[in-house]
């Protein structure tokens, strides 16, 4: 597990100057009580155990201000943190008493730090993120936790509260890094204030702790950096990072109302104008905020979070979905609230939804960056799954992107194989047939507003990539180009990665190979 982290470039690196990727998830323990969700459904080890059995790197653990600057909060002990809310979380607290009672009399600060210990025994890197002042719900516009100046939000008390919590990090050599505050928004928000204070807060962390990435978010609810186009003057070097958020919700319900090739393509083009611009300008970014409702039957969050899988793995993004929480001890009043983005179930016991997590471990290892080779190819991606295309049997189709697979090289309009056939090529066969590869072969060109629709013409008709149900490539009509708003393309889509990870063989001709 590398302890010690910084940049170079757009990239994240260990102290051996070796790209490490943050691959992560969130674990909130920025509620009313203060205190890491969960230990009333599983005991803290099995929770954290949990998430490195997902193949998790990173939790991202959130905390409210007062945690740290509030003197009634500092001497409070979990149990009395629970027993202020009476009868609603009394049987919280008795399942607590059972399942981690060793918390009970800790003060709220040292029940951090308990879970923080765990997170380094089970070899996890740490994000801390300033959530919130207030320990509750995060967010809207109006509830004073917005930005500068709102009502609970003194510059002065969360540079504190960040100095405090940057200090007792040097503890914890697996906290990698801090986040200054959770989606900054709200009325009062703007570039001028943004630039003098989050330059205040990375600067306090940076003294307090500079072994520390120190993790700036946007404006906009953590979407927007486009006011940063001439970057940021710090008193350090290597160790900033920028942090950007998204959801289906963003953007209300238009991915459910609106054709999905061209409103993926809107968001892409906006997202590169708002904040992946930095990329570019040698800074890191994380995704530190993304999910989607996790019992699948959501279109809106369905459709958002295909066409998002393509961006983070088009970027090579780092990153860290919401959340592990099955469930919350209190939100918005009522006791043992369901989070249906969460990625356990309720009870915290098994993974809600196998087949969105798989999905996650498609972009879970770099593409490219130090450390890997300069030579580049082409994975061809699929992110309705998250798998690539390579030689299963005696077909092509897809299989888990998490180990080098089967390369291409994109030339003249023809995908080449790069390491199982010399010279040979994707070749249309027939209509619902698999593709082959050969020595002739056929063009191949990306279409739709996406580019990720890929057509060749055949027979005197036009094809497409698909994938069946065995998850073999076939060509099909192209479908869902524009303008049908129900039509779900995401079965054709493929996105073309670059990628430096070394090929590996995988042809396979033998039952059992």
């Amino acid at each position: 597990m590398a302890h010690t982290l910084s940049t170079n470039s757009r990239w994240i690196v260990d102290d051996k100057g070796q790209r490490v990727k943050i691959a992560g998830i969130t674990w909130p323990a920025h509620m009313e009580t203060m205190v890491a969700e969960g230990l009333d459904q599983d005991h803290v080890d099995t929770i954290t155990k949990r998430i490195v059995e997902m193949r998790f790197n990173t939790v991202r653990l959130t905390w409210p201000t007062y945690l740290m600057t509030n003197t009634s909060f500092a001497s409070m002990t979990v149990q009395q943190s629970f027993e202020r809310f009476g009868d609603k979380l009394s049987k919280t607290l008795h399942n607590i008493k059972r399942l981690n009672q060793n918390f009970l009399d800790m003060s709220l600060v040292d029940a951090f730090k308990a879970v923080l210990t765990n997170l380094k025994e089970n070899n996890l890197m740490v994000i801390l993120d300033n959530h919130i002042t207030v320990p509750g719900w995060c967010c809207n516009e109006k509830d004073g936790n917005g930005f500068f100046g709102d009502e609970h939000f003194d510059p002065e008390v969360w540079i504190q509260g960040l100095t405090k919590m940057a200090t007792l990090s040097k503890e914890f050599p697996n906290i990698v890094g801090m986040s200054l505050r959770n989606e900054l928004r709200g009325p009062k928000q703007n570039p001028s204030v943004w630039m003098k204070e989050m330059v205040r807060g990375a600067e306090a962390v940076h003294a307090a702790n500079p072994n520390l990435l120190v993790i700036l978010s946007g404006l906009n609810s953590a979407t927007s950096f486009s006011f940063l186009q001439n970057g940021l003057k710090l008193s350090f070097k290597g160790k900033l990072v920028f942090e950007v958020h998204r959801y289906a919700f963003t953007d209300g319900d238009k991915w459910a109302t609106t054709n999905h090739n061209e409103f993926c393509a809107k968001i892409t083009s906006d997202m590169m104008k708002d904040s992946l611009f930095l990329l570019d300008k040698g800074f890191p970014i994380i995704v530190t905020e993304f999910g989607q409702d996790q019992r699948g039957n959501n279109v809106n969050d369905n459709r958002f979070m295909t066409c998002f899988m393509s961006i983070l793995a088009e970027n090579d993004l780092d990153w860290v979905v919401w959340g592990v929480a099955g469930s919350y001890y209190i939100r918005g009043g009522k006791s043992c609230f369901e989070e249906v983005l969460g990625m356990l179930s309720a009870d915290w016991r098994h993974v809600r939804n196998r087949t969105n997590l798989i999905r996650l471990q498609g972009i879970k290892e770099p593409f490219r960056g130090p450390g890997l080779p300069e030579k580049t190819y082409k994975m061809m991606y699929h992110p309705r799954t998250g798998w690539c295309m390579f030689k299963v049997w005696d077909c092509w189709g897809i299989g888990p992107c998490d180990v080098p697979r089967a390369a291409w090289v994109y030339k003249d309009k023809k995908f080449y194989s790069y390491n199982l056939f010399k010279n040979q090529c994707v070749q249309y066969v027939r209509e619902n047939k698999p593709v082959q590869v050969l020595k002739d072969c056929n063009e191949w060109e990306p279409i739709s507003a996406t580019k990720m629709h890929w057509k060749t013409t055949a027979e005197g008709k036009e094809f497409c990539f698909d994938i069946d149900r065995q998850n073999t490539l076939m060509p099909v009509p192209c479908k869902c180009i524009s303008g049908d708003v129900a039509c779900d393309p995401t079965m054709q889509w493929i996105k073309i990665i670059e990628t430096s990870r070394v090929p590996q063989l995988v042809h396979c001709t033998q039952p059992g190979c």
